[in-house]
């Protein structure tokens, strides 16, 4: 079928009552003309079957456009409610969509501000952690200094001492060692023979007493090389711990710098996949009140042309049995 109205021809032209005034004319023509021609009748009839051949050539082509008609009453109608449907089907499954799209949204959305604290977070860890890595590697450098300094002064007055030299109660190393007798944690036996042997003016001669005060002295290095060795060890450790923390703050703020980018991402392309379905769910709302507007104006038209073409065939059929009735009376 095809979309269309009925032409202007579907309006009823003709009427019984105006065959019998055409007949008439003819009847009163061919009285007339009787007095001029052997046959006048069978020209009136002549006329009159071709008229009635006309009246039934324009019933064909009025039947084909009325068809025509019809047929797009029937598959318009049925293609108006087939679109009705599926927006009908369509619209919920959007809306499902829509709630769905906008609550991944909202999720990612917070998901990126936990990732951005997150980050944060780390950062300031790493600065906080380094700030005290430098405190304590300052310190142990400092107390490394020291250690390195008062075992290697106690190692010279060892040496000295041992040796008997002569002039070491003057030197920078026996300053060393007194104050590390005052200084450091030794009995106070061994710190008052220490202090005194410091004291004395000529102690060199005395073997017995300098083997005691090497031994003292020998183990106040000792003393001082594990107290460094433990310093030691714990700046290594330290050092450990601090490589391990800032790896995995490193490891942290790289993921979730490179979650905040995907799902920044994936919030841009959800924006524009919930305005997308917005606009089609908007589009496919109105179009279903559309159609369902015009299937009601297309049963309604359909309706008054089928009442219309019901009145214009009987007409014709009026028409065609009229101009048949005279042309049989005429015969």
């Amino acid at each position: 079928g095809a979309a269309g109205g009925l032409p202007a021809k579907y309006i009823p032209r003709r009427t019984k009552p105006m065959v019998a005034l055409r007949v008439s004319a003819l009847l009163a023509l061919g009285v007339t003309a009787s007095e001029h021609n052997a046959n006048p009748i069978r020209r009136v009839v002549t006329m009159l079957q071709a008229m009635s051949n006309k009246v039934v050539a324009e019933g064909k082509k009025e039947q084909e456009l009325f068809d025509k008609f019809m047929c797009y009453c029937t598959n318009g109608a049925d293609a108006l409610a087939n679109s009705i449907k599926a927006a009908d089907t369509k619209i919920p499954q959007t809306e499902s969509a829509l709630k769905e799209a906008a609550a991944n949204k909202a999720q990612f959305e917070a998901d990126v501000k936990q990732h951005q604290t997150d980050r944060a977070e780390a950062k300031e860890a790493i600065a906080a952690a380094t700030a005290l890595r430098e405190k304590q590697a300052a310190e142990y450098a400092k107390i490394s200094a020291d250690y390195d300094a008062n075992i290697a002064a106690m190692g010279k007055a060892i040496t000295a001492i041992g040796a008997g030299a002569a002039g070491f109660l003057q030197t920078t190393a026996a300053t060393s060692v007194r104050r590390l007798a005052i200084d450091m944690d030794i009995s106070p036996a061994d710190r008052d023979q220490v202090m005194a042997f410091l004291a004395q003016g000529q102690g060199f001669g005395y073997a017995p007493k300098s083997g005691q005060i090497v031994g003292i002295l020998k183990q106040m290095k000792e003393t001082m090389e594990g107290d460094l060795a433990t310093a030691t060890a714990a700046e290594q450790k330290a050092i450990g711990i601090f490589d391990e923390l800032i790896a995995a703050k490193e490891k942290q703020i790289n993921a979730d710098t490179a979650a905040i980018e995907s799902k920044i991402e994936r919030i841009g392309n959800l924006g524009v996949e919930i305005e997308t379905m917005k606009a089609d769910l908007s589009d496919t709302a109105n179009a279903m009140i559309e159609d369902k507007k015009f299937l009601a104006d297309l049963a309604k038209n359909c309706a008054v042309k089928e009442k219309e073409w019901a009145e214009r065939s009987k007409t014709r059929a009026e028409e065609l049995l009229a101009l048949a009735d005279t042309i049989k009376l005429l015969n």
